[in-house]
């Protein structure tokens, strides 16, 4: 048994999330803790919603809403689609909302400046002289220093995609009170990154340091660290906002100095593991799980965040050194990026209705089908898209067909030849090739899930499932019993109890793609599915499922999988098309 910390990027509380980023972050990493956890590991699940930075306060300004208030509708929105999709933590909570999240983010950068890897400079940044304040890059609009487009934001240009030092930009306009402001002097801390680097940064990334071990990296990532690495420059850590972590004491008599988001947001993970331990009733608990050099830390995150989370995070830790109680924190074990989720050709986009509306489509879809079509389609090392086609195919000829059918088709035959209870078996069927086959597929499932390959995973227990399909047919139960030949009607039931026990095996594979699914499907087994389904059990090649008991009673059968109409799915495309031009 190993020990598991578990993340998924901390998502902003600055509007809805779509499926796009369920795909990413959210829906593999539940994925895999369902199977660590049915595997005997111990896991420990930590998200929350990001909920500081400069997108949050300017939208909050904008609205009119108190940011507390902004805040809590995100927050309990996102927290709904997760519950939807089944996603489930062992903590949410949120950066401005945990209560040791403050504390926790100060203690880091504190130490961080005790250790000379941070330091303070004065620059010149725009003013507002009549809302008194300093203006961060996204509360001006201007002139492009590149192109010439006259409403560039203050961070990037919309027209050319140049990211854009806002001190350069030309005839700079607040967006709070559209006052042309000056630039002044002020105080800005920053993280030097070549510094930490040389602290043992490289040496952990590609493994020389056998203490700090990791996982393989995925090619992704490989790529965008190794070009990082050769070229680290120092980042600022601070900014001038009214809303945010503020400094430590004693750092600073200016007043409106926080904390940037990027660097308490990933600070976030330790906090929410203290708010976990206090709740459960021992608050250095937390240490169990950043500071056991056996405990695995995985961050399942979008491609947008590899910097942060495989330099800029992991510097962060190492230049902690032994500052909490001795000990040093644990570095990510694994990074398993994922990269962009499109929809239908293009980027969801909310501003252009490019989105699927949460509420209707759980009104109208089966949430497992949406869980098993983003596995299959998932966007593991290039960008990948749902199309209302694909998730038709998805859902009928995989799931309801290979998958839903075939337990249909045993179930009501059991029940009608065998009064739904478990015939016994001669065991003729054994080391049936269709059977083996079955079993070389399902026993590829775990491995592939071990090692983030979502795709392949969901392929293998599908293959699975043609196998067992191919066994039935070849088979053909519903001539052997109508034979009076006794060893056609013994074939006939030790069929039907090798479908059986694979039924259940299968209702055990299926739960981590497909939870609620699964739980149908024990409960379609009755007494055959009373035992512990939140264990993977044996697998293999050479380990089938294991006989069943005969006269075991089993349940009614059901529809796993609704299929979805071809109309249905014009409908939606058109509906699609419809909303984004009426944004257009």
């Amino acid at each position: 048994m190993a020990q598991f910390l578990v993340t998924s990027a901390l998502p902003y509380a600055n509007g809805p999330i779509h499926f796009g980023h369920v795909a990413g972050a959210y829906l593999p990493a539940d994925v895999y803790v369902r199977y660590l956890r049915m595997t005997g590991n111990d896991v420990l699940y930590v998200c929350g919603t990001d909920e500081y930075g400069v997108a949050i306060t300017l939208k909050a300004e904008q609205e009119g809403s108190d940011y507390r208030e902004y805040l809590d509708k995100w927050h309990n929105e996102i927290r709904a689609l997760f519950d939807r999709f089944g996603i489930h933590f062992d903590i949410f909570s949120g950066t401005s909302r945990c209560p040791h999240h403050e504390k926790t983010a100060q203690a880091f950068f504190a130490h961080l400046l005790e250790q000379k890897l941070v330091q303070d400079r004065v620059e010149k940044q725009w003013f507002s002289e009549e809302s008194g304040r300093f203006l961060p890059d996204r509360y001006l609009q201007g002139t492009c220093p590149d192109c010439g487009h006259e409403k560039a934001r203050g961070d990037e240009c919309p027209a050319c995609g140049t990211w854009i030092d806002a001190s350069q930009l030309g005839n700079p306009t607040s967006l709070i009170d559209g006052s042309k402001p000056i630039l002044k002097d002020t105080r800005h801390w920053y993280l030097d990154l070549p510094k930490i680097q040389e602290l043992g940064l490289e040496d952990w990334y590609t493994g020389k340091d056998s203490s700090r071990p990791h996982a393989d990296w995925k090619p992704n990532v490989h790529g965008h660290v190794k070009a990082m690495l050769k070229d680290l420059q120092e980042r600022p850590i601070t900014r001038d906002l009214p809303w945010g972590v503020p400094l430590p004491d004693g750092i600073t008599d200016e007043e409106g100095k926080v904390l940037y988001v990027w660097f308490d947001a990933p600070i976030g993970y330790i906090s929410q593991t203290m708010e976990w331990a206090e709740k459960q009733g021992n608050l250095e608990a937390w240490r169990d799980w950043w500071q056991n050099p056996d405990c695995r830390v995985v961050h399942f995150i979008g491609k947008d965040n590899i910097a942060f989370h495989m330099v800029v995070f992991p510097s962060m830790l190492l230049g902690q050194g032994d500052s909490w109680d001795g000990k040093p924190l644990n570095l990510p074990w694994s990074v398993p990026a994922n990269e962009f989720y499109n929809l239908q050709g293009r980027k969801f986009s909310t501003s252009e209705n490019w989105y699927l509306d949460n509420e209707k489509f759980f009104e109208n879809y089966s949430a497992d089908a949406a869980r098993f079509h983003l596995l299959i389609t998932a966007p593991e090392t290039s960008d990948s898209e749902f199309t209302w086609e694909g998730f038709q195919t998805t859902n009928n000829s995989l799931l309801a067909d290979k998958l839903g059918n075939f337990a249909s088709r045993v179930l009501k035959f059991n029940a009608k030849r065998y009064d739904a209870m478990v015939p016994s078996s001669n065991g003729c069927c054994d080391g049936d090739q269709a059977l083996k086959d079955a079993d070389r597929a399902w026993a590829a499932v775990g491995p592939h899930l071990e090692k983030n390959e979502y795709r392949k995973a969901s392929q293998s227990l599908m293959a699975g499932c043609d196998s067992l399909n191919q066994f039935f047919d070849s088979r053909a139960p519903w001539k052997l019993i109508k034979s009076e030949n006794k060893a056609d009607l013994e074939e006939c039931s030790a069929v039907l109890e090798r479908c059986i026990a694979y039924l259940e095996l299968l209702s055990r594979r299926l739960a981590p793609f497909c939870p609620t699914s699964a739980q149908k499907l024990r409960d379609m087994l009755g007494d055959v599915a009373s035992g512990d389904g939140s264990l993977w059990g044996e697998e293999g090649v050479d380990s089938p499922p294991a006989k069943i008991s005969p006269g075991l009673a089993l349940g009614e059968a059901g529809v796993l999988f609704k299929k979805i109409e071809d109309q249905e799915v014009q409908n939606e495309i058109e509906n699609l098309l419809n909303a984004s031009q009426l944004k257009a």
